[in-house]
C-alpha cells in the first residue's frame, strides 16, 4: 500500500469508521445484535394475534417505589374507568356495547380493548348495555340508554357505539371522535372482505360527539331484532346537516367474532322503510322518548355492567305476520 494512499483523508476517515463498527460489534456481542435493530422494521400490533394484545403496557405504568408507596385504598377510585397513569389524557371516550346473552363475545372483547385503548393514553370507561328478558334484541334502544347512563357519570368527549363481536386489528385506529361530523370506525370488517357492505352503513362501531347524538336524537327505538337502524341512522346524519366521515381501511379494520353463541339478534321483524320514514319520525323517536326500566346498575373493575328491561317488540297485524 503506497503512503500517499495511507496519508488520504477519505481513506482514513473509512478506516476509522471501519474500526469503530468493528469495535461496536464485539462489544455488542456479535454481528446480529448490532444489525438487529436495522434489518426489522417495526410492525403495527395486530390485535386478532393474542401474543400481541399485551405489547409494551409496561411503557405506560409507572415503575414501583416500594418504600415510599402508600396502601391502596380500600375501594379502587378506578372502578368503571380508566385514566394513564404518567399524563393528563387529550381525549375522554365512553364505551358502549349493547348485548344479549353474550358472555362469551364479552370476555373476548374485554380481553383485547383494554389494552388497546391504554395505548392510545384515552380516559375511557367501557359501559355493558344488557337486556334482560326473553324479547326480541334492539341493538338501537340500548344504545339510547347507555349514552344516558354514561352521561350520568362523566361529561364524556366521545361516544364510542361498539358491537359486541368485532375486534379493532390496527393499534393506530384511534377511539377518539371527529370534532364536525359523526365517524364511522368499523370501515373496513373481514366479513364484507374489509369493505363496506353499502355506502350508508354506520354499524359496527362508530364515535359521536355527545353534541352529534344529541342533534340526531340518537338512534330510533323502534328497530327489534335487525339492523335496520343503520340505515335510518345514516338519513338522520344528513336531515341534521351533517355528513358521515369514515377511518381509513388501512386502519378501521375488524375480525368479526364467531364464538357460536346466541346473538340475541336472529329474528326479523318488520321494520320502517328507513328513507320514506325517517324524515317523518326521527324527531320524535330517539332520545327524547326511550323509556326504559333500569334492573342494576354496577361498577367493576374497567367497565360498568347495567342491565335494563327495554319492554317487549309490538304484536305485527295478522296480514303483517
Amino acid at each position: 500500500m503506497s503512503l500517499s494512499r495511507v496519508e488520504n483523508p477519505c481513506f482514513l476517515l473509512f478506516l476509522a469508521v471501519f474500526q469503530a463498527i468493528f469495535i461496536l460489534i464485539l462489544y455488542r456481542g456479535g454481528a446480529s445484535t448490532v444489525f438487529r435493530g436495522f434489518l426489522d422494521a417495526p410492525q403495527p400490533w395486530d390485535y386478532s394475534k393474542t401474543q400481541d394484545v399485551y405489547t409494551n403496557l409496561s411503557l405506560f405504568t409507572r415503575a414501583p417505589d416500594e418504600e415510599n408507596m402508600p396502601y391502596c385504598t380500600a375501594q379502587s377510585p378506578i372502578f368503571g374507568h380508566y385514566s394513564p397513569p404518567h399524563c393528563l389524557a387529550r381525549y375522554k371516550s365512553a364505551i358502549i356495547v349493547p348485548h344479549k346473552n353474550q358472555e362469551k363475545h364479552l370476555l373476548h372483547l374485554l380481553y383485547y380493548l383494554h389494552p388497546f385503548l391504554q395505548r392510545q393514553q384515552l380516559h375511557y370507561g367501557i359501559y355493558l348495555i344488557h337486556q334482560a328478558g326473553n324479547s326480541t334484541f334492539n341493538r338501537a334502544k340500548l344504545l339510547n340508554v347507555g349514552v344516558r347512563e354514561a352521561m350520568k357519570d362523566e361529561d364524556w368527549d366521545c361516544l364510542l357505539l361498539h358491537d359486541v363481536d368485532l375486534i379493532p386489528e390496527n393499534d393506530y385506529n384511534l377511539y377518539v371522535c371527529d370534532d364536525y361530523y359523526p365517524k364511522h370506525i368499523a370501515s373496513a370488517i373481514d366479513k364484507f372482505q374489509y369493505s363496506l357492505p353499502y355506502w350508508s352503513f354506520f354499524g359496527g362501531v362508530s364515535a359521536l360527539t355527545p353534541e352529534h347524538y344529541m342533534k340526531i336524537n340518537g338512534f330510533p327505538n323502534t328497530y327489534w331484532g335487525s339492523h335496520g337502524e343503520d340505515e335510518d341512522i345514516a338519513a338522520r346524519i344528513q336531515l341534521a346537516g351533517m355528513k358521515i366521515v369514515r377511518t381509513p381501511v388501512h386502519l378501521g379494520r375488524y375480525k368479526m367474532v364467531d364464538l357460536k353463541q346466541h346473538s340475541g339478534g336472529e329474528e326479523h321483524l318488520r321494520r320502517p322503510a328507513p328513507l320514506l320514514n325517517t324524515r317523518k319520525t326521527w324527531k320524535d323517536d330517539g332520545m327524547n322518548s326511550v323509556e326504559f326500566k333500569l334492573l342494576s346498575r354496577k361498577k367493576h373493575l374497567l367497565y360498568t355492567n347495567i342491565t335494563v328491561d327495554i319492554g317487549n317488540a309490538p304484536t305485527l297485524p295478522p296480514e303483517d305476520k
